[in-house]
């Protein structure tokens, strides 16, 4: 693989992930609020679920 697709890879991510705080700060406060209080098994089938559908993009892509 090639470092500067990998680091426009994480760039991309970044960039996504700060635009809701960066938008929405209240709700994205509200948001991580609710999430902290879920149960450890609900936060790893979501983690899980994010991880395989993150493969099946970068296979199907």
């Amino acid at each position: 693989m090639n470092v500067q697709l990998i680091m426009t890879a994480i760039g991309l991510v970044l960039i996504i992930e700060g635009l809701g705080p960066l938008l929405f700060p209240n709700k994205w406060q509200k948001y991580l609020l609710e999430l902290s209080t879920q149960k450890q098994n609900v936060l790893r089938r979501l983690g899980g679920s994010l991880v395989t559908a993150g493969i099946v993009l970068l296979i199907i892509f």
